[in-house]
């Protein structure tokens, strides 16, 4: 029965909680037109201490039953009751048990002993007093896995770090892959440094006691095979034998593409046009100088103490068509880097302070000593014949670089700090 606040005020069909009307007699008659529930139709009288119009049970939605005083009605004994109420033990039933099957008695049992668990398939750990593991996840740094409950064992809250609990498990260690690119060799062997042409004898020596390993390159796919080895240098020293442009150029641009500095030895001579049996100095130098665009000069660097020599380099690499600034030491030439930014370094050998800071120092600062090269000559010109020079009445030409021990040692220096990482 329901409610007496809930009983229709008016006689009509009887409504039952699964939503079915007592109408045996409306079965046999045609369909009728929809009428309202006696709920609706005569609304009873609202109860302050009542959920009704809050809260509903969706078994008696629309028939106006409130949901507390519908569950406080109904009893379903075979319901678990929760956990927080005093006649439940706090367990609940476990999923695919049936019926049938006896119970589990009231009260906390103990956890069951290794032996008693012995004959069940799951895998074992070796950690003896431990759960056995469902499985183990994968990933970085630690990873954990959740024991089973053991079969008839009573469930319910369980320390992580009882049995059953979490179990670390330590991962194994994974082999890093293997760089076909990097250098074979440990970094504490001696450092690559790309030459060409091969050097004489001497200058090999002088660079293996400085810590070098000299690899030849005659090609630029040569040059671009040993970048992953991290080179010190591209050193071009055309001692044992001749240079072309078209080679020192492609040289150059694979050097600078990588991001290698490059360094050019050269040697100058003064004589008359006819007894000149070098090349014009421009035409190495304009095959080393890059450009911004080409519609830009290249900007080249000049550092010489002697005028005469200054302005003959000068003359012959503006007929070139190459844009020049002159510094008269290395000091000079590190206030004059920063206005010009050049795209070539030309100096004297002579010039190169050894205890102080330069321009090797300044272009390794401002990023610009792996994209600007770096030409050092030595010259052999007398004092006595620099006015000659200064007239026109001789001029300069490529030669063989000197190769005294003072030449090489300086040589060497420079070498060392262009490839100081």
């Amino acid at each position: 029965p329901l409610p007496a606040e809930a009983a229709p005020a008016a006689p009509g069909p009887r409504q039952w909680p699964d939503g079915a009307e007592e109408a045996p007699a409306a079965a046999a008659q045609p369909a009728r037109a929809a009428q309202p529930l006696p709920a609706e139709a005569t609304p009873a009288p609202v109860d302050p201490d009542s959920t009704q119009g809050r809260a509903f049970s969706v078994r008696t939605l629309g028939q106006g039953v409130p949901f507390s005083r519908q569950a406080a009605q109904v009893q379903q004994p075979t319901a678990t009751p929760p956990p927080h109420q005093p006649n439940g033990n706090g367990r609940r039933r476990k999923l695919g048990t049936r019926d049938d099957q006896q119970q589990p008695e009231p009260g906390a049992r103990p956890h069951p002993q290794a032996d008693q668990t012995a004959s069940q398939p799951l895998p074992q750990p070796s950690t003896a007093g431990q759960s056995r593991l469902v499985g183990a996840t994968e990933g970085a740094g630690r990873s954990y896995a959740i024991g089973a409950p053991d079969v008839n064992a009573a469930e319910g809250p369980e320390p992580l770090d009882g049995p059953g609990g979490a179990v670390e498990v330590a991962d194994p260690p994974r082999p890093q892959p293997l760089d076909d690119e990097l250098p074979p060799e440990p970094l504490d062997n001696p450092r690559r440094l790309l030459v060409w042409p091969a050097p004489d004898v001497t200058t090999q020596q002088a660079l293996s006691d400085r810590g070098y390993r000299p690899v030849i390159v005659h090609s630029r796919e040569e040059v671009d095979a040993q970048i992953a080895a991290f080179p010190a240098a591209l050193f071009v020293d055309p001692l044992t034998g001749p240079i072309t442009r078209t080679a020192l150029q492609s040289l150059r641009q694979a050097a600078v593409a990588a991001e290698v500095p490059v360094m050019v030895t050269a040697g100058l001579g003064q004589a008359t046009r006819e007894a000149a049996y070098g090349a014009d100095p421009a035409v190495l130098l304009k095959a080393l100088a890059p450009r911004d665009t080409e519609q830009h000069p290249p900007r080249v660097l000049l550092i010489e103490e002697h005028a005469e020599i200054a302005l003959a380099l000068t003359a012959t690499l503006e007929r070139r068509g190459m844009q020049v600034a002159r510094a008269a030491s290395d000091a000079d030439a590190v206030a004059l880097a920063g206005q010009l930014r050049p795209n070539l370094v030309v100096m004297d050998l002579m010039q190169v302070h050894r205890g102080q800071a330069g321009i090797i120092d300044w272009l390794r600062a401002n990023g610009q000593l792996n994209r600007t090269p770096l030409v050092v000559y030595t010259a052999a010109v007398d004092e006595a014949d620099l006015p000659r020079l200064a007239s026109g009445e001789t001029v300069l030409f490529l030669a063989e670089r000197s190769t005294s021990n003072e030449v090489q040692d300086r040589i060497v220096d420079l070498l060392a700090r262009i490839g100081t990482n």
